[in-house]
């Protein structure tokens, strides 16, 4: 009996040793901070960032977090590709165009459903409608959703970029430079593109929803695949900052207003485009996603031989859902 129960014993305390390893090693390659970002075109993350909701949800676990300004795709895209942010905001198709070019990420939530680009012209400009933009300067700024609006328009309208002199500028420098004459139109970005509605009269002469693409939040890879548990603390604290954005639109127009240092005007107009009611990644966003991503492709900015639907299944991480 005793011969019976030894091998048995040893298999449990095997057992309980494997266990006991595993915890450790998961535990080990917990970080001790995470880096996320705040960005003026992400309201939830701003309410996540000035309520400390983060902070409160991993203190237990001894996680820090430290916040890394993003002033837009292309540069949330950039940090996170470089390791510096683990957590970024990025419009769903700038997140498409930086999977495709090898960024290791995965969007995993909506933070909102806006309308924050346009084409945007002086209040004087004789320029109404795509068209006229031929041979014009256009300040955008690449591999964002601006760029990738304006790259749709312009195939709408039987152009593509050689049809126009860009000006590659981040979206404040685009906004400066419409507004002093250096450039005949802008991709412009809310709330740079409401401010300079509100306090420079210029005119939003081109505008389709259809063509704005969510906003989504990204993960690094290695992050998710090594701490997915992390991650989904990580995104019910942004549900409870999404859960107070809608509960309270007052703080979400303040804590814009300090971020930005725009007036409640402005802000106001902003809000006016972003809607706060989706969080889940699913197939509402994939095909807004898939549609921007096919656009490029066939206005050449995406090489033909990508199979962008396969790159769209890539981005998509719907494991995380924060609700059901």
């Amino acid at each position: 009996m005793i011969r019976t129960l030894l091998p048995n014993r040893r298999a449990v305390l095997a057992g309980l040793a494997a266990v006991t390893i595993a915890a450790g090693a998961a535990l080990a390659q917990a970080p001790k901070e995470i880096r996320v970002d705040y960005a003026t075109y992400n309201p939830v993350g701003l309410v996540l960032k000035e309520r400390g909701i983060l902070e409160k949800a991993l203190e237990a676990d001894g996680i820090k977090v430290r916040w890394v300004f993003s002033a837009g795709s292309n540069k949330a895209l950039e940090f996170l590709n470089a390791g510096s942010l683990d957590f970024g905001s990025t419009a769903g198709a700038a997140a498409l165009i930086g999977k495709i070019n090898g960024n290791p990420i995965k969007s995993i939530y909506v933070y909102s459903r806006p309308e924050w680009t346009a084409l945007v012209t002086g209040a004087k400009s004789e320029i109404t409608k795509v068209s006229d933009l031929k041979g014009k300067r256009v300040a955008v700024t690449r591999g964002t959703d601006p760029h990738i609006f304006l790259v749709r328009s312009l195939a709408d309208a039987g152009l593509t970029e050689k049809d126009v002199k860009l000006v590659l500028l981040q979206h404040a420098d685009g906004r400066l430079a419409l507004e002093r004459g250096d450039v005949e139109a802008w991709a412009g970005l809310d709330p740079l593109m409401a401010a300079a509605e509100i306090e420079s009269g210029a005119r939003l002469f081109h505008r389709k929803a259809a063509d704005n693409t969510w906003g989504v939040l990204n993960v690094r890879e290695e992050l998710a695949e090594k701490n997915p548990e992390l991650v989904r603390k990580v995104l019910k604290a942004y549900e409870e900052a999404r859960a107070i954005a809608l509960a309270n639109p007052a703080e979400v127009r303040k804590a814009l207003v300090e971020a930005t240092k725009l007036s409640d005007a402005v802000i106001e107009r902003q809000l006016t485009r972003t809607e706060l009611t989706h969080s889940n990644i699913g197939p509402a966003q994939a095909e807004t996603i898939l549609a921007a991503g096919l656009a490029l492709q066939q206005a050449g900015v995406l090489p033909a031989s990508t199979d962008v639907k396969a790159a769209v299944d890539a981005l998509l991480d719907r494991r995380f859902a924060a609700t059901n």
